[in-house]
């Protein structure tokens, strides 16, 4: 291990591990002076942002697309609307012809039992 050499008024140089997993020793900041620091920089951001032309445009693109997607998906629910009404009316025409049908097979097996029930009385 190499010694490091003092010059007169230097502090002695900080030893660090070859891997750069440590660090050179730092002053300590307050937590007030951090957030303050924090606080300053995202109020910098903001103002940037708000006064950035692109932002703007990119907020405008935002509200077209999303007014877009809202017509879209209205037009959208109001076909499926239309196709489900028409199914439904479409399945409903066709259950009242098959009652229908029932109803008239019904009526000519009660005939037929009514002429069975007669020829067996007749003989």
């Amino acid at each position: 291990m190499a010694r490091s050499r003092q010059r007169s008024g230097e502090p002695p140089a900080a030893i660090t591990a070859r891997d750069g997993s440590e660090s050179a020793p730092r002053r300590e900041v307050s937590d007030r002076s951090h957030n303050m620091a924090l606080a300053l920089i995202a109020l910098g951001l903001v103002r940037h942002v708000l006064t950035s032309r692109r932002f703007y445009e990119g907020l405008a693109v935002a509200a077209i697309a999303a007014g877009s997607m809202r017509g879209i998906s209205q037009e959208s629910r109001a076909g499926a609307m239309e196709r489900l009404a028409a199914w439904n009316k479409q399945e409903m025409h066709r259950l009242e012809q098959k009652a229908e049908r029932l109803e008239h097979k019904a009526e000519r097996q009660a005939k037929a039992v009514k002429g069975a029930v007669e020829m067996v009385k007749g003989s």
